[in-house]
């Protein structure tokens, strides 16, 4: 068993850390700059993200630090990996870091989702900051 991937991502957001904490847990927000869910900063909180082509996708809050770091499990029974959002303030901004692990490149599925999603999660953060600008 070869050890589990990982993709890391590392956004600047020139908002407060309060603010870029609401694009993560409020569900109207959310949707503007990824995908529709009724995500909320509760530990053992579950919710669906709708990913669309991909299809709704299985999530479980598992740990919540208020404005600093939020985590979950997602596509539970299918992926089995997790998303972890840490928010570090810097100068008037904050310093969003991504970190979406547990591909297993042993599956096809695990190999392509892995690839897709590296190609994918940089765009997907350059939407948080028009959105918050909205």
């Amino acid at each position: 068993m070869t050890e589990k991937a990982v993709i890391t991502c590392d956004e600047f957001l020139p908002y407060p850390p309060a603010r870029v904490w609401e694009a993560l847990t409020d569900p109207a927000l959310h949707a503007r700059w990824w995908a529709a869910g009724d995500v909320r900063a509760v530990v053992g909180h579950r919710f669906t993200l709708d990913m669309g082509p991909w299809g709704q996708q299985p999530c479980e809050v598992t740990a919540v630090e208020p404005g600093r770091l939020l985590g979950y499990s997602f596509a539970e029974g299918t992926l089995d990996t997790t998303v972890t959002w840490r928010l570090v303030p810097e100068g008037r901004g904050t310093r969003l870091l991504l970190e979406h692990a547990g591909f297993d490149l042993d599956t096809p599925m695990g190999r392509q989702a892995h690839q897709g999603m590296e190609q994918g999660w940089p765009g997907v953060l350059r939407r948080i900051a028009p959105a918050l600008a909205e």
